[in-house]
């Protein structure tokens, strides 16, 4: 019995990397303001059960959810492409579907049966994919299957679609790499036929191939790609690079991408809605102003590993008209006397100091926002941020010697960041943070009540360190105001001081609320206070 909803589904060829998860999310979009309600699910091939264990440097950031989830990135770019607030029922990983299955077996849920690949993985997984269909009532499920054809370890979700496609409505797109060799000069596509192959011999045919490249695809090159694939030649389109992620549905909208997976899956074309989009994406490409902002962190050789930082600064630059350059400031170098911080941070607009973990860059952090407070610059701190903020004001303001985290030293004299009493008798790494949605009071006549307008709001967490409520007194006394707290008021969410022109830090990560036609107010407040 089919569930009622249609399903698109997204697999990758050539290489990672090529922007799947933009694609689809950029199609969800399009969809979604044709008026179709959409719920995207991410499949990541990875024996990991959550994206949480894992390097920031090797697979990019973790995303966090409301329900306290940490997924893959990619399900950041499908809440700010869609404006949804997504589940962890959106993102399957191997890890996860395994542990369902055996955990089925192991309560007898098979009746006896030899529990195999097929028909019980593949049976679980296309029963997720109806089931959260039914549960949040989308009319298009689009699913994302992670890694490239041809890896052993997505075979098993592929073979879920393939069958999957004999019961439901199921359009597959996929994505591919179209190179130029410099020796050569022309548009190659036999890896894109290649790929085809390779899908084609697990038994599934695309019905439209996304084809990335750097420059538009010639017409040539689309019939040479329709001829050997098999697919009508409107239907192969072109991914070029654009500057800007936001480009991406306008250029999809220009090939009709949304308007030919509708015919095919039998769904009406409806009036669409693009134009604050459209004024957004033009704000970017023509801003008006122009700041320069300092990231310093310890991840910065793969820019990935704060994405999320980087479209939250994106977001409310182009709700400003402002193009938002970034400076990478690598902390260690501080740290460790290789840059001196006045050089690094002379010609910047504002300093962020994003999340983080562990000691390494943490005391060049420190002068960073030492910097920020003493030459009156805009400063942003987020989570790990509002740790070491608080650290720099009690060693130089309150005059407490050596004070620390004791993430950093667990000897320190005065232990201004300790970790939350819940965590101490916990093991295990994986999901065991404090995660997802919390509630904050916001004190009145503070700068953040300001940016958000309103008492109690909620935002995102992922940490396991807290202000030691021991020192609260001391700081407060000294002029920082803690001006957000959690409901109970015993842990410190918020923390500011009113006579710098901004001096804002949060325990928690607002950059994950944050969407291209809503920009977090934190992040809107900050540019808009560099801009100044």
């Amino acid at each position: 019995m089919r569930c009622g909803a249609k399903f698109v589904v997204v697999t990758g060829g050539v290489l990672s990397g090529l922007g799947k998860g933009l694609f689809i999310s950029s199609l969800g979009r399009l969809l979604k303001s044709r008026g179709y309600k959409i719920i995207p699910i991410k499949i990541d091939p990875y024996v990991n059960v959550d994206a949480g264990t894992m390097n920031p440097i090797e697979h990019g950031e973790v995303f966090v959810l409301d329900d306290g989830s940490e997924v893959d990135m990619d399900l950041g770019n499908y809440e700010r492409f869609l404006d949804l607030n997504l589940t962890t029922e959106s993102n399957i990983t191997t890890g996860k579907i395994y542990r369902k299955v055996i955990e089925k077996e192991r309560k007898g849920d098979y009746l006896g049966k030899t529990v195999q690949l097929i028909p019980h993985v593949t049976g679980e997984l296309k029963e997720w994919y109806r089931k959260l269909a039914e549960k949040t009532g989308a009319d298009i499920v689009l699913i994302e299957i992670g890694g490239t054809v041809g890896d052993i370890e997505n075979q098993i979700f592929l073979e879920s679609v393939r069958e999957l496609s004999m019961e439901e409505d199921v359009f597959f797109i996929h994505c591919t790499l179209v190179p130029v060799l410099k020796v050569v000069g022309e548009q190659k596509t036999k890896p894109t036929q290649q790929s085809v192959r390779m899908l084609r011999e697990m038994g599934i045919f695309p019905n439209m191939i996304y084809c990335r490249s750097e420059k538009p695809l010639l017409e040539r090159t689309k019939e040479k790609i329709s001829r050997f694939c098999g697919v009508p030649q409107e239907y192969v389109i072109s991914g070029y690079d654009v500057k800007h992620i936001y480009e991406i549905p306008l250029v999809l909208e220009e090939q009709n991408v949304a308007k030919n997976v509708l015919k095919e899956l039998g769904l009406k074309e409806r009036s669409k809605d693009m134009e604050d989009w459209k004024k957004f994406v033009e704000n970017l490409k023509n801003p008006k102003k122009k700041v320069k902002i300092a990231i310093t962190g310890k991840y910065t050789y793969l820019h990935d590993s704060y994405v999320s930082i980087l479209e939250a600064l994106e977001h409310a630059g182009g709700n400003l008209s402002c193009n938002v350059e970034l400076k990478w400031i690598e902390t260690t170098d501080i740290e460790n006397g290789k840059l001196s911080v006045e050089d690094a941070l002379k010609d910047v607009d504002g300093i962020l100091v994003p999340g983080g973990f562990g000691s390494r860059g943490a005391e060049g952090k420190i002068e960073c926002i030492r910097y920020a407070r003493e030459n009156n610059i805009p400063f942003l701190g987020l989570c790990y941020g509002l740790q070491l903020a608080v650290v720099e004001y009690a060693r130089n303001v309150c005059g407490l010697k050596d004070a620390d985290s004791t993430e950093i030293n667990p000897d320190t004299p005065h232990p201004v960041i300790d970790i939350l009493p819940e965590q101490k008798k916990i093991n295990e790494k994986g999901a065991t943070m404090r995660l997802g949605a919390q509630p904050a009071i916001l004190k009145d006549r503070t700068l953040v009540r300001k940016l958000y307008g309103k008492e109690k709001i909620v935002e995102r967490h992922r940490h396991r360190y807290e202000v030691n409520p021991k020192y609260i007194e001391i700081l407060e006394r000294n002029g920082l105001v803690f001006s957000g707290v959690s409901p109970n008021r015993k842990l410190m969410e918020f923390l500011e001081i009113p006579k710098h022109r901004f001096f804002v830090a949060t325990q928690a990560h607002p950059e994950f609320t944050s969407r291209p036609l809503r920009p977090n107010p934190m992040f809107l407040g900050f540019v808009k206070a560099c801009m100044s």
